[in-house]
């Protein structure tokens, strides 16, 4: 015998019909990513918390599958793939298509880390900028808004929807090798302001912006790349220090945040990462401070973030979900039914907690879709080769950086800088130009200030005896500086008694190690505008207004 559906029941199938769930539905983000979420199968939802990188500048075939089998919810750009940015864009489109096809048709979170300076992940033909110091040197929010404006708008033109910035860092250690000139400098509340600027920047170009690394990685000289900081300052430090920009883009709506790998002994997180604790991501983060948007993990591949955890990178991916993180973020792409995916799935089968993070997760980054990556503002999920070619880099934004490099650039000894400066041909002598070989703006732009000079290139290993013999030549020596070894080469000149005038990229604070100087300047960034800035200032043809940016 054939069943047969009530009359009543033909009639509501015929005049409402089921219709699958879409990412372009129609309705509110939070309601739409409720109702996603809900339809969405285990391993689906589970999916959305991934995030993965490959190595290559094509998709490798296991990153594909990823995308086309599982639909995960991200990819992360690192530089490894970014050195031709037409391929890249051709890259992304391909990626978003495949991911588009999927259920629901939800796109990818397409991140990098583009903060400006010396952390420019996406190279090719992107703008090169002083950075976030140089901004905290001209002191103008207004340069920090601009900055996230141009820099997101190179990044919307490639397919880039997501990038990792602000870096909020304080300048609190000065021997920082990670964080230096990536900080807008050591003031708490200058740095929100000036981070909230940038947040607003990229938002008016269509890219998410995400604030890190939290708590905060200024106060330690160690790199989370190889090791695990252990940062020895007690809560009330740190709320009111590191944690002060947090609070105050969390009270403006932030979208996201990452979470640092590093261990403060003397909180109640002790000796477990700040990326793995539930205590300072939902206690403090969400709970205390009021964060509602995404937390993403650093690149859990790093050894600090998995050293507590056996060295099992499941282990530690499924601890990320529990402390509150909702993307795991991978540089690497695990293979389909590697135990980073084995482990988590079967959590979620066994255990109902876990389940329940997972979904909770799931939902609110597709509810940060579903806000950032529909509509006509939003950035376009396959690239138009064509604009790309004309517009990047942006012709505005490269002005509006020169401008920015010229009035960050900041006079440092002496002080009033007129006993020295302006260093021109005429009273100079004979000039020197000296600094590393990976620096050719130093040269081209100091040639061009001072025709005349003489070039010497130091390269690792090379030989003292002979630059010590040019030096001697030289009436007046201008030494580019950047790092440690350099300043251990600089330091030879003393004993000639030369007129020596400092150039110092990157972070200043070498400076300090050499009173002996004649001058000393510093740009922040080793960019051509940042050279061109620097000799300008130097002759005389710019004033330099910049004021250094920490105390």
């Amino acid at each position: 015998m054939r069943y047969k559906l009530p009359l009543f029941a033909i009639f509501i199938i015929i005049a409402f019909p089921v219709f699958p769930l879409d990412f372009n539905d129609s309705g509110s983000p939070q309601e739409l990513a409720i109702a996603i979420e809900r339809a969405m199968t285990d391993e689906q939802a589970l999916a959305q918390v991934f995030m993965l990188g490959w190595v290559g500048e094509t998709p490798s075939p296991l990153i594909m599958d990823w995308i086309r089998q599982r639909n995960i919810g991200g990819v992360k750009i690192f530089g490894w793939n970014t050195s031709d940015t037409q391929m890249l864009a051709r890259t992304i489109g391909e990626l978003q298509t495949a991911s588009l096809a999927g259920a629901f048709g939800v796109p990818l979170l397409v991140a990098t880390d583009q903060e400006g300076g010396w952390i420019r992940h996406v190279k090719g033909n992107t703008s090169e900028t002083p950075g976030n110091m140089a901004i905290g040197a001209s002191g103008y929010p207004r340069d920090a808004y601009l900055s996230g404006f141009y820099i997101g708008k190179e990044l919307a033109l490639l397919g880039v929807n997501m990038n990792f910035a602000p870096n909020v860092d304080l300048f609190t250690n000065r021997d920082s090798s990670l964080v230096g000139p990536r900080a807008f400098g050591n003031d708490p509340v200058r740095t929100g302001i000036l981070g909230s600027a940038f947040v607003r920047g990229q938002l008016a170009a269509g890219v998410i912006p995400t604030a890190k690394h939290f708590p905060g990685h200024g106060d330690t000289d160690l790199d989370s790349h190889g090791t695990l900081p252990r940062i020895n300052i007690t809560f009330d430090t740190i709320w009111n220090r590191e944690l002060v920009p947090y609070r105050m883009l969390a009270a403006e709506g932030l979208p996201a945040v990452m979470s640092g790998h590093l261990a403060f002994p003397l909180m109640q997180s002790a000796s477990t990462p700040a990326s793995l604790s539930s205590w300072f991501l939902r206690d403090v983060l969400r709970d205390r401070i009021g964060f509602n948007g995404v937390v993403i993990t650093d690149d859990l591949m790093m050894i600090g973030a998995i050293s507590l955890m056996g060295g099992s990178l499941a282990l530690t991916a499924k601890q990320a979900i529990i402390a509150g993180n909702d993307i795991i973020m991978f540089s690497d792409t695990p293979e389909l039914f590697a135990p980073v995916w084995t482990v988590l799935i079967n959590a979620m089968r066994n255990e109902a907690d876990f389940r329940a993070y997972v979904r909770s997760a799931a939902r609110r980054v597709l509810e940060l879709k579903l806000t950032y990556l529909r509509g006509p503002s939003s950035v376009p999920y396959v690239p138009n080769l064509a604009r790309l070619q004309r517009e990047l880099p942006d012709p505005q934004g490269s002005a509006f950086f020169l401008n920015l490099a010229a009035r960050s650039v900041t006079i440092i000894k002496p002080n009033p800088p007129n006993s020295v400066f302006p260093l021109t041909p005429e009273t100079s002598g004979r000039v020197l130009l000296a600094g590393s070989g990976i620096y050719p703006g130093f040269f081209r732009y100091g040639r061009a200030a001072f025709p005349n000079a003489v070039t010497y290139r130091l390269y690792t290993g090379g030989n003292m005896a002979d630059f010590i013999s040019s030096a001697r030549n030289a009436d007046t020596i201008i030494f580019c500086l950047s790092d440690y070894s350099d300043l251990q080469v600089l330091r030879n000149l003393q004993q000639l008694n030369k007129r020596v005038i400092v150039f110092s990229i990157l972070s200043p604070v070498h400076i300090e190690s050499v009173p002996w100087v004649t001058g000393a300047l510093a740009v922040y960034s080793y960019a051509p505008e940042s050279f061109a800035s620097g000799f300008s200032a130097i002759i005389g043809r710019i004033p330099a207004q910049g004021l250094l940016p920490y105390d």
